[in-house]
């Protein structure tokens, strides 16, 4: 079988001669996983949209973690370089000096883009061809501005893994109560805390049964416990009568809340049905959280990375890139000791093992010092852009110094420092480690910045 590849741009080595070539990444690099990192405006975003629209024109289906608006873009990649289709866009593109018409924009967008990407032999014919063979999904948890995502489908709609899988269904069991119990304020530990001990006690009985464990359901067990002991103790000597009460009152708040409603309903959380292609078109899942607040985002991820991890861990072993992960700024979400919010240890046990059931994982953040070096150090391709403060760059530099030499270091930094936007310094230990200045090509989607709600609802609407 052909090994796949990803056109990403072109590169020259840092030393010796500067001849520029193809830059085209075997896709099975990308088991190893890759860290993207670079400045506002270093074009960090449109080398991770050219780095997605590879792999699945390669036929690698992605799920894409979308932090700020951006990677919905990818819905935009038009099949052709007919104005027509970019006259919904062109308005938002007005410089606010410009007196164009909309259509005179529209014709001008389209004629960079058929430059642009023609200056990558990218044509129409290619566009098109990509376009059918590729199907864009973004799912919105909390909205209806793309697909609603039911956040606890493990535990309302059962899964055929209570049947074949019971350690991965207990783990995606466990993550739902978890943000149950985040949102009622208590303990979310699955080994410390009653509350969450009890509802994982009562909910997997149900779910072994046969049935679902539907939060109306789960209360009134909660106040009728159906077993007797949990552990060596009666259930009223574990957790009271009045506790009990307590919880089933909290449960009881959630299920009248109508924001709440919201998160439990629309597609079933299955990450392995939404990157199976169908059709013959390969899959590409964004999951937008950038309409949630900061820890509404932390919550709905690390119930969605803990899924993730639970469907690798049902993967036979792989060599070759079977999928893709991407995250597009995981500032805050797989920060430094001590910090340890929801999504970092699904995140970390990704980087970890990932890699050997085919599953490669690219994170992209601006700041270096935002991130937990232990789990980077998994890394294999590294992929820096302009970093403009000392410490940045001081975090960066080791690991991308093949020698370990000091004058190597400092002039790698000074190169990192000069980097123009839409340029990377790229480091792969596959082909030895030797840096290169790479350039993206550009891109077929067109990258008009964060989407609205409504842009959002009319971009899947045109798709």
């Amino acid at each position: 079988m052909t090994t796949p590849t990803l056109r990403l741009g072109l590169s020259q080595a840092v030393t010796g001669p500067k001849r520029s070539k193809a830059f085209a990444l075997p896709a099975h690099h990308l088991c190893t996983h890759c860290v993207v990192v670079g400045m506002t405006g270093s074009g960090k975003t449109g080398f991770l949209t050219v780095m997605v629209e590879e792999a699945i024109g390669a036929g690698i289906p992605t799920l894409v973690i979308d932090v700020k608006g951006d990677l919905p873009n990818l819905l935009l990649a038009f099949p052709s370089f007919d104005p027509a289709a970019l006259l919904p866009w062109a308005e938002a593109s007005r410089a606010p000096t410009d007196t164009r018409s909309v259509e005179e924009i529209a014709a001008a967008m389209a004629e960079e883009r058929c430059n642009g990407l023609g200056a990558w032999d990218i044509g129409e014919d290619e566009v098109r061809d990509w376009h059918a063979r590729t199907a864009i999904r973004v799912l919105t948890p909390g909205s209806t501005a793309g697909e609603p995502l039911h956040l606890l489908s493990s535990l309302e709609r059962r899964s055929i893994r209570w049947d074949n899988d019971l350690e991965s269904a207990r783990a995606t069991l466990s993550a739902a109560i978890s943000l149950v119990l985040r949102l009622l304020g208590r303990d979310p530990d699955p080994a410390k805390s009653r509350e969450h001990v009890l509802l994982s006690v009562l909910a997997e009985k149900r779910l072994i049964a046969g049935e679902t464990a539907e939060l109306g359901a789960l209360l009134h067990d909660v106040l009728e416990p159906t077993v007797e002991e949990i552990g060596a103790l009666p259930v009223d000597d574990f957790i009271s009568k009045s506790d009990r009460k307590a919880l089933a009152a909290g449960l009881n708040t959630l299920l009248g809340s109508p924001t709440f409603a919201s998160w439990r309903q629309g597609a079933t959380l299955d990450v392995g049905d939404w990157l199976t292609p169908r059709d013959g078109k390969t899959p590409t899942v964004i999951v937008s959280v950038a309409h949630l607040d900061d820890e509404e985002r932390a919550l709905v991820l690390g119930v969605l990375f803990e899924e993730v991890l639970s469907w690798i861990r049902t993967l036979p072993g792989s060599q070759r890139l079977r999928a893709l992960v991407v995250f597009d700024e995981v500032y805050g979400f797989l920060p430094p000791h001590p910090a340890n919010p929801p999504t970092k240890r699904p995140l970390v046990a990704l980087m970890k093992q990932a890699r050997a059931f085919g599953v490669g994982v690219v994170i992209a953040t601006q700041n270096p010092m935002d991130l937990d070096y232990r789990a980077l150090s998994n890394a294999g391709l590294w992929c820096i852009g302009r970093l403009q403060t000392d410490a940045d760059r001081a975090r960066i530099i080791d690991g991308l110094s093949t020698t370990g030499d000091r004058e190597e270091a400092q002039r790698l930094g000074g190169l990192v420092k000069k980097l123009a936007p839409r340029f990377f310094v790229v480091r792969n230990v596959h082909d030895g480690g030797e840096p290169r200045v790479v350039q993206p090509r550009w891109a077929m989607s067109l990258m008009r910045g964060p989407m609205t709600r409504s842009e959002l609802t009319r971009a899947r609407e045109g798709r």
